[in-house]
Formats: C-alpha cells, sequence, structure tokens
C-alpha cells in the first residue's frame, strides 16, 4: 500500500497568518525520509490554502512524484499543462465547502471533462479520477481513457466516526443518535464491501485504484486491508498529529498502520 502525504494544511496554518511560515516546500525532505511515496497537493480556485507558486516549487522541487488535485476551471488547466505534475486529480469544487463533499460527476453530460482529460494527454501528464465508488462511476471512467480513480472514502469514514464515538462535530452526534449501533455496524461493513467489491473490478477493467478522503489513524486499517487498492491520499489527520510528534513521526506511523 503506497502512502501520498497531502501537505496542503500546512499551507492552512500559514494562510491563517497570511505570514510566510510554515512553507509546504520545507515538509518535502521530511516527507521522502519518512518513507511516504507521494506528495499530493490541491489547488484550489479560491487558493485558500496552496498557492500557485507553492505548486510550482513543490513540483520543481519534489523528488517524490507530486499528485495535484485542481477542478476542471480552464485557468486551473492552464497552469498545470504549464507545471506538469506527474499525475493529475480531478476533483469536483465549491467555493463555500470547508473540505471536498463527494467525488466527481463523471456521468451525463461530460464534455468539458473529456476535453480537459485529452489536453492533460497531450501534456503527457497521468490522469485520475476523484469519484464515489459506485458501477457507473468506475465504467465511465474507464470509457474515459484514464489511469487512475481515487475513490471518495468520506462516507466510510462518517459511518466509522459516528460507530466509534470519534464524531468530530455536532451534526455527526446527531446522525448517530438516531441510529442504533446495529445499524451503524451494518452500514460500516456495507461500505467496506462496496469499496472491496468495486476495487476489484477496476482493476478487472485495467484501472489503477486510489482511495482518499477522512481517513486517520483509527479508520485506516480497514481500508489497508483491501489489496486492490494500491494507493492511500491522506493529509488532515498526518498534518494533525505531527503537531505533538513531528511530521516524520507522524508519517511513519501512518506507514505502520499501511502494513
Amino acid at each position: 500500500m503506497k502512502l501520498g502525504v497531502n501537505i496542503d494544511h500546512i499551507a492552512v496554518l500559514r494562510e491563517a497568518r497570511m505570514i510566510a511560515d510554515p512553507n509546504p516546500l520545507d515538509a518535502l525532505s521530511i516527507v521522502k525520509r519518512a518513507g511516504a511515496d507521494q506528495i499530493t497537493i490541491h489547488l484550489r480556485e479560491d487558493r485558500r490554502h496552496i498557492q500557485d507558486i507553492d505548486a510550482l516549487n513543490i513540483i520543481y522541487h519534489s523528488s517524490l512524484p507530486v499528485n495535484l488535485e485542481c477542478a476542471l476551471a480552464p485557468e486551473i488547466i492552464d497552469i498545470v499543462c504549464e507545471l506538469r505534475p506527474h499525475r493529475v486529480t480531478l476533483v469536483p469544487e465549491k467555493r463555500e465547502e470547508v473540505t471536498t463533499e463527494g467525488g466527481l460527476n463523471i456521468l451525463g453530460e461530460n464534455t468539458q471533462l473529456r476535453a480537459t482529460i485529452e489536453r492533460l494527454q497531450e501534456h503527457e501528464i497521468e490522469i485520475s479520477l476523484f469519484i464515489d465508488p459506485t458501477h457507473e462511476n468506475i465504467e465511465m471512467a474507464k470509457a474515459l481513457n484514464v489511469e487512475w480513480i481515487e475513490f471518495h472514502t468520506g462516507k466510510y469514514a462518517n459511518v466509522y466516526a459516528m460507530l466509534y464515538g470519534n464524531l468530530g462535530n455536532t451534526h455527526h452526534t446527531i446522525k448517530a443518535l438516531e441510529l442504533s449501533r446495529k445499524a451503524l455496524k451494518e452500514m460500516l461493513d456495507e461500505e467496506l464491501t462496496t469499496l472491496r467489491v468495486l476495487s476489484c473490478d477496476a482493476m478487472e477493467l485495467g484501472l489503477r485504484v486510489a482511495a482518499g478522503h477522512g481517513l486517520n489513524y483509527q479508520n485506516v486499517k480497514e481500508i489497508a486491508d483491501i489489496e486492490t487498492i494500491e494507493e492511500l491520499n491522506i493529509g488532515q489527520s498526518i498534518i494533525a498529529r505531527s503537531i505533538f510528534t513531528g511530521l516524520e513521526q507522524a508519517i511513519l506511523e501512518m506507514k505502520i498502520l499501511l502494513h
């Protein structure tokens, strides 16, 4: 199981005070030394954390492959084509969201998506689609001729939090009170089965499978046990733990859980 470390939240801390520190670029050597396999960053349209200069410097200086998450916005795709990261993961974006709330809608009319994929392929950039785990989505991803899919694991993470008490916010608390422990366990098992079956189906179609969103030190083991998922992209929980342990130790602890 490969680990991509998302370093966006280093930039979140910097942007909170609008100063120069901490610099996400300083994390590159630490992430590599800790044994991670990839750097992941998200260049959002609103530039709430990673800035254009961050993306340029990280892609230029990183000795690990860089996975750049971004929306389909033409302005962002122009930047991506110029920077040419190892991989682009296309994700949905809404200005009002705190974090990505679901997978990319790739069904139905997708002229812009197809044009974006073709353009990225012309620049020899590997492409991944961040999608909800459904049969229709993996079949469409195959038809779109991309190399990777990344399953959005937010539903799994939310149910896990409700079941085991790592609620985090009032919305989850209220929802958990409405459901019995047995019902939550059934929901969790169902979500894990879905991820297991669909990752196998995707692999048989020739797609490579990653997963991410909401994964942490408590819930990652069950996902890591799915052999047909070959990569996890994890950020917030690693950066949060690094405040107390240091970044290298936080990554090492996550790597242990993945193996």
